[in-house]
């Protein structure tokens, strides 16, 4: 382990160009309540304590410093009021804004810290550099969409993946990911690695009007030239950098930050394409680089100079490089993911490096994730095709193990022994066999603690001590919910598709129907048709009976999703179809149990 303390580049860089912190550094919504809490990380800079890896602290510290900030003329960044960066390009009359954080009220106080010092400049443009909510959720804080937005190829495809369709999992396991219900302080959540803390007020989304589609694509915004590089499979299915000429500025996204990325985020996502990362960020020192005074990106700090943004940068992509090609090596000899990341380390050249820490990503979980890429989950072995699930599994352990007082007398061995890693795994089993067993549940509550409390990873610290929290029956709780603030930006399709992943499957096995949703406001008709078990949808149908015809809006399929009611619909056939197909929707669980059955 590295216990250095801060380096002097960084923390002169972190500091390089600040203008005006927000005093006091709380964010409220409407109603008065506190959405973001910077201070509330003011511990950071205290020495580091024993209950936090002193090299993670350091990181946190860096990440935890707020304010207004200059990266050079015409360029400025808000940095520490949310989870990411959100980038002010100052054009012929006002003010292009990149990546408007996670909520309209950080995103709107960080534009009114600006205006206080730059003077009242107006929106004129939006760019979401990719397709994560903490690069576009605070848009409605800064404009109502009245201006040019900018966004790569497949921007909305994979903004609703992620945050509608698969969006109450992802946000459970955020939860986890973020450390939500953990208190901000030395023993608890101190940050994630690449930013502090996903602020929690209100999500929204516009719809890009303007489409980046191909690398060397220029657009003018206020006068402000952009060039493009598309980097799709990078680290969203799509996002872009781009290089501002006027300004010599490289904006890398969030594909080069001062952290290892992770190639499979704990949250749950596709998984990431560590060879064409490493490739694009090649493609970047080429395209870019040798003409750039500073680099930023949409997390973390900038990097001045042409020779260190140059190294910066080719270091990076030998870091994903490695990763993508040692793993493939080893594989290739017969070895499986987690064997892998056993053997895996980054070269000492590497290492000596700040930035290719495992803040955010790590060495484990990255080699894991390239393992997956290529082979899927099953590492090939007969014994691991057809495994009971945890809670049978777990059963069936603690059985032959002689009971679940035997179980946790063992781990409790192990643990004062050192293996934290196996007494946690033979504390799992425990728990899940007898899940109200409350020696088992603190026993591996205090082995989370200790694994949390000890991770360089910040995705990792906080993994460990929320699940110590549950275990000690601490409040469950999941990030907040996403879908509702993104659902008007959303087409009519990916509404439907939404409902469709809802449809309790044998529920409706023997239900066969068909409407007909006519859009007075589209000009176009949606056929949703219900047969074994699945909802499916498609545009303009030529042919075939409706059993129902609705006649509405959009803004009235909108207030029907919500559960508002029909009003203002009109019905030709069995109108009591709609009730039907809502009785046939299950509700996500937003709070489902993670470390125990």
């Amino acid at each position: 382990m590295n216990r250095r303390g801060p380096g002097p580049e960084d923390t002169a860089d972190v500091d390089r160009g600040l203008i005006a912190r927000l005093e006091p550094g709380q964010i409220e919504d409407a109603e008065g309540n506190v959405v973001w809490d910077a201070d509330a990380y003011a511990f950071l800079e205290q020495e580091c304590p024993p209950t936090a890896n002193p090299s993670l602290w350091r990181q946190s510290r860096l990440c935890a410093r707020q304010g207004l900030f200059e990266v050079t003329e015409g360029i400025y960044q808000v940095r520490g009021l949310d989870f990411s960066n959100m980038t002010l390009i100052e054009g012929a009359t006002g003010v292009v804004v990149v990546d408007p954080l996670v909520s309209a009220e950080t995103a709107s106080a960080g534009l009114e810290l600006y205006r206080t010092h730059r003077g009242d400049r107006s929106v004129t443009g939006v760019v979401y550099t990719h397709c994560h909510i903490d690069h576009f959720g605070g848009v409605g804080g800064v404009t109502r969409g009245d201006v040019p937005i900018l966004a790569p190829k497949g921007f909305m495809e994979h903004a609703v993946s992620e945050n509608v369709y698969a969006g109450p999992a992802m946000s459970r396991r955020g939860a986890f990911q973020t450390g939500a219900s953990l208190p901000i302080d030395p023993a608890g959540q101190i940050g994630i690695g690449i930013g502090q803390n996903i602020s929690k007020g209100t999500v929204t989304l516009i719809a890009p009007n303007r489409e980046i589609s191909r690398t060397g694509q220029e657009e003018v915004v206020d006068g402000v030239r952009l060039v493009f590089q598309m980097t799709p499979g990078t680290e969203a299915p799509t996002e872009m950098n781009f290089y501002l000429p006027i300004r010599r500025a490289l904006c890398m996204a969030e594909n080069a930050t001062h952290t290892m990325h992770s190639i499979l985020t704990l949250r749950g996502a596709p998984v990431r394409d560590a060879r064409v990362w490493s490739r694009y960020l090649n493609e970047a020192l080429d395209l870019f680089a040798h003409r750039s005074d500073v680099l930023f990106a949409s997390h973390n700090w900038p990097t001045w100079g042409t020779d260190e943004l140059i190294t910066f940068l080719s270091e990076q992509r030998d870091m994903y490089a490695y990763l993508h090609d040692q793993t493939l090596r080893l594989l290739n000899q017969g070895l499986m993911g987690a064997e892998i990341a056993e053997r895996i380390e980054l070269p000492p050249g590497l290492l000596r490096r700040w930035h290719t820490h495992g803040y955010h990503g790590s060495v484990s979980h990255n080699v894991k994730a390239v393992y997956q890429r290529y082979m899927g989950w099953f590492d090939g072995n007969p014994a691991h095709l057809w495994q009971h699930p945890p809670e049978a599994q777990a059963r069936r352990y603690v059985e032959c193990m002689g009971g679940v007082g035997e179980v946790v007398r063992k781990a409790k061995t192990y643990h004062a022994d050192g293996d934290l890693r196996f007494a946690a795994t033979l504390l799992d089993h425990a728990v899940f066999a007898e899940p109200e067993h409350t020696g088992a549940r603190e026993a591996l509550a205090e082995v989370y603690e200790q694994l949390g409390h000890g991770a360089e990873n910040g995705v990792w610290r906080n993994f460990y001590l929320q699940g110590a929290a549950e275990l000690r029956y601490t409040a469950t709780v999941s990030l907040p919910e996403t879908g509702t603030g993104l659902a008007s930006a959303l087409s009519v399709d990916q509404l439907f598709d939404a409902v469709a992943v809802r449809i309790n499957g044998p529920k409706a096995w023997d239900e066969h129907f068909v409407i007909d949703w006519v859009f007075i406001d589209l000009d176009i008709t949606y056929r949703t048709t219900l047969s074994n078990g699945a909802l499916t949808t498609r545009a303009r149908p030529r042919f075939g009976e409706a059993d129902l015809t609705v006649t509405l809006n959009k803004f009235r399929l909108l207030r029907l999703l919500a559960g508002k009611g029909t009003e203002g619909m009109e019905f030709f056939g069995d109108a009591s179809l709609v009730g039907r197909l809502a009785d046939l929707l299950d509700g996500p669980e937003r709070n489902f149990a993670v470390v125990s059955p």
